[in-house]
Parts: C-alpha cells; structure tokens; sequence
C-alpha cells in the first residue's frame, strides 16, 4: 500500500512514544502514549487514529543497537523501513516490512543532520531482531497501524543501549530519553513544512 501525499500543520501530526518519559511537551501537535510492545503500539494508535485522524504519525523512542552498527548510546537513527521480526509468516499471509514515505526520511533527515539512516526492527522481546542493526518494541505496530489506515507515519529512535548488553544498569536510559524530548520539536515542525 502506497502511502498518500502528506499535508500537515504543526496541529495535525501525532506524535507516538511506548512511555511518558519519551515524550516531549508538546508545542501544539498532539501526543500519545502507546504503551510498551508491539501489539498495545498498535492497538493504542489504531484507537488513535480513527478518533484523531491525523495528517501524518511520527513515532519517537529509544532503541538497542548493536555494537558491530557503530551505533553508541544518544545516537539518533532516522528508520527508512521498519521489520517486524517476531512475525514467521510468509509475507501473503501478513506483512513484516514496511519502507517509509522518502519524503518523510528526508524532512527527518533535515530536521536532524547527524542522524543515521538505517532499518528499524521491532520485537516484544529484548535480542530478538534479526537482519537490522536497531531493535525497538513498537514501531511495526505504530505504522501498521498507520498504514492501515492510510496515514503517512515515520519512526525515529535514540539509542541508549547495545542490544548484547544484558544488564539494564548500563544501558543509558536518562540521557536517551533526554535526547529524544530534544529533538522532537524540529522534528515536528520541519515533518509539517515539508507538507505545505
């Protein structure tokens, strides 16, 4: 499914984080907390968007990577496509891929020049993506659901940990966090000018 043409102001795009501490005030979009995993992320902006009708998601959070992906604690990655890896099913039965509006990745990537591009993956458990270099738990959820319903969506994540670290006390949660309240304001705004 092609995603339509965008057409946004700053009011009209939804911004999707899993928690509240990935959230930025907003500075008149509007916000949704979808909770954790892929399936409350699609349930919760599947909601959302049949009672908001946005003109355009743009999903914020942090993310895993891994060490070989050169990719450390704070760095900010633009997803050009996002894979659901928990999903073992030939690609007739239900969708794993999902390639982002290009006219998106580059408002994104405007907005945030030193951010890499790469796939996101999605799991709802921690180490469980394969073929990408980023691991997240909601973002196929965010934009499937967008798909769905004929929404243009984007996911932009911070990292704040390598997915092979297994203890939680060295991932770098508050400074991802930090980053991804930072950024979101230009985010948003160069996402809606892109469209006028």
């Amino acid at each position: 499914m092609s995603a339509p043409a965008v057409s946004a102001t700053i009011d009209s795009v939804l911004v999707v984080a899993a928690t509240a501490r990935e959230l930025a005030p907003s500075g008149g979009w509007r916000t949704l907390c979808c909770g954790v995993g892929p399936v409350e992320a699609a349930a919760a902006t599947a909601t959302a968007l049949a009672t908001r009708r946005p003109a355009v998601v743009v999903h914020v959070g942090i993310a895993g990577a891994r060490r070989a992906s050169g990719l450390v604690p704070a760095a900010i990655v633009v997803g050009l496509e996002t894979i659901y890896c928990d999903l073992g099913v030939p690609e007739r039965f239900a969708p794993a891929r999902l390639v982002t509006p290009a006219t998106l990745v580059e408002a994104a990537c405007r907005a945030l020049p030193e951010a890499a591009r790469r796939a996101i993956g999605t799991s709802g458990r921690v180490g469980h993506t394969s073929g990408c270099d980023v691991e997240a738990m909601e973002g196929f959820g965010v934009l499937r659901a967008a798909a769905l319903a004929g929404v243009p969506a984007i996911e932009v994540r911070v990292i704040s940990n390598a997915i092979e670290d297994t203890d939680r006390a060295l991932w770098r949660f508050d400074e991802a966090f930090a980053a991804v309240q930072a950024l979101t304001p230009r985010l948003v705004r160069e996402i809606a000018a892109c469209a006028r």
